[in-house]
C-alpha cells in the first residue's frame, strides 16, 4: 500500500482546517502529564485549578493523552472543560496505547504514575487506534478534539520490533488518523515522539500536519533537531515543541536539576546546563524564560508545551513567557558553544 500517494490528496485537503488549529494554539500549551500523577499525586482540587487558572489567564492549548495516569489525566481535563464555556480550549490528545485493566499493577509508580490497577498495551492498528479515540473522547467528555497524535512511535521506545510498528502505523494507525480527520472530529493529525530519527522516517511517506517533537529542540540541545525542524518547514508541517525544560534539568529558576531524558543527569550534560545558568544569571535572566521563548524563534514551530501541576507553575509560565530577554544572551550562549550558530533566536 502506497500511503503517501493514497492520501496525498486528503492530506492538501485537510491542510485549511489544519491552519486554523495551530492558529489557534497561543505560543504557550499546558501539558496535562504532571496532573495525571506524574511520579506523584495531585489532588483532585489542585488538578481543577491547575487546568481552570491555565485556561483563565489564556492559556488554549491542553495536551494530554490515554499513557498519562492510565487515563486519569483525560478525566481531569474533561471535568475542568466542563466549567468552561465550549471552545475556550484546544485539546490534543494521543493514540497507539490501549489502557486494561490489571489488579496485580500496585507499586507506587505505574509507568512513571501514582496510578494503580491498570496497564497498557500498544495497538496501533486500525481498530486499536479507534477504539483508543473513542475512550479518549469519553473521559474527555468532548465530541471532538484539535490535534490527535500518534504517540510514541519509534526505534528507542519499541527496540527490534521497530520496523514491523513502523510498518504498522503507516499502513494502519496514520490512515485511520486521517479518516477521523476527514470526519471533521479531528482537526489535525501528527505524531507525539522522542525521536528525531522516526520523524525523518515518517514525513516522507505520509502527509502529516503535525510534529510534537519533545526534548530534542531546546535551548539545550539543537543540532539532531535543527534540520528537521527546516524540512518540516519546507513540506507545512508544523511542529509542537514539548519538554522545553529537558524533563526537570532547565526547569529551576536557580540551579539546574537532577535528570534529563528522565533519567540521571550525567556530568556532561550537567556542565552544558551550569554554563547556561552561568550567562542567564549575568543578566538577571530566568533560565526557564529562555528555555520557554527560544524554541518559538524558529518558523516551523507553532507552540511550545510545558507540563504544569500547580497554579504556581502556570503563573511561573506566563511570566516567562513575557519577560523580556536582551540580545546579548542569546549572542554569548551561542559563543559559548550551547547553542548552533544556525539555531534562530528570538529578537
Amino acid at each position: 500500500m502506497n500511503v503517501s500517494n493514497h492520501l496525498s490528496a486528503s492530506g492538501r485537503a485537510a491542510s485549511t482546517s489544519a491552519q486554523r488549529v495551530f492558529g489557534s494554539l497561543g505560543r504557550l500549551g499546558l501539558g496535562a502529564a504532571p496532573i495525571g500523577n506524574l511520579y506523584a499525586q495531585v489532588r483532585e482540587a489542585d488538578a481543577r485549578a491547575t487546568l481552570l487558572e491555565a485556561l483563565r489567564i489564556g492559556i488554549r492549548h491542553i495536551d494530554t493523552a490515554p499513557y498519562y495516569g492510565h487515563g486519569l489525566s483525560e478525566e481531569r481535563v474533561g471535568r475542568a472543560l466542563r466549567e468552561m464555556p465550549p471552545g475556550s480550549a484546544v485539546i490534543s490528545t494521543k493514540v497507539g496505547r490501549l489502557i486494561e485493566q490489571d489488579s496485580s499493577r500496585r507499586d507506587r509508580l505505574n509507568d512513571g504514575f501514582a496510578v494503580h490497577g491498570s496497564r497498557t498495551r500498544f495497538d496501533y492498528s486500525r481498530d486499536g487506534v479507534r477504539r483508543s479515540f473513542d475512550a479518549s473522547l469519553k473521559r474527555l467528555a468532548i465530541e471532538r478534539v484539535g490535534v490527535l497524535l500518534l504517540h510514541d512511535v519509534g526505534r528507542e521506545t519499541h527496540g527490534d520490533r521497530h520496523p514491523q510498528m513502523l510498518r504498522q502505523a503507516l499502513d494502519e494507525a496514520l490512515p485511520a488518523m486521517a479518516e477521523l480527520r476527514e470526519a471533521g472530529v479531528v482537526g489535525a493529525i501528527g505524531i507525539g515522539v522522542n525521536e528525531v530519527a522516526v520523524c525523518r522516517e515518517i514525513i516522507p511517506q505520509f502527509p502529516l500536519d503535525c510534529i510534537m517533537l519533545a526534548g530534542r529542540y531546546t535551548l539545550l540541545e539543537q543540532t539532531d533537531a535543527l534540520s528537521l525542524l527546516d524540512e518540516a518547514w519546507e513540506r507545512s508541517v508544523s511542529v509542537i515543541v514539548a519538554g522545553p525544560y529537558s524533563s526537570g534539568l532547565l526547569s529551576d529558576s536557580q540551579a539546574p536539576g537532577s535528570t534529563y531524558n528522565y533519567v540521571p543527569v550525567s556530568q556532561a550534560v550537567l556542565a552544558r546546563a551550569r554554563t547556561i545558568y552561568t550567562f542567564c544569571a549575568a543578566h538577571g535572566i530566568d533560565v526557564g524564560a529562555a528555555a520557554l521563548q527560544f524554541p518559538l524563534a524558529h518558523r516551523a514551530v507553532a507552540s511550545v508545551v510545558a507540563g504544569l501541576r500547580s497554579v504556581k507553575e502556570v503563573a511561573t509560565a506566563r511570566a516567562r513567557m513575557e519577560a523580556a530577554i536582551p540580545s546579548l544572551v542569546w549572542q554569548e550562549l551561542r559563543a559559548a558553544g550551547v547553542m548552533i550558530p544556525e539555531a534562530p533566536v528570538p529578537t
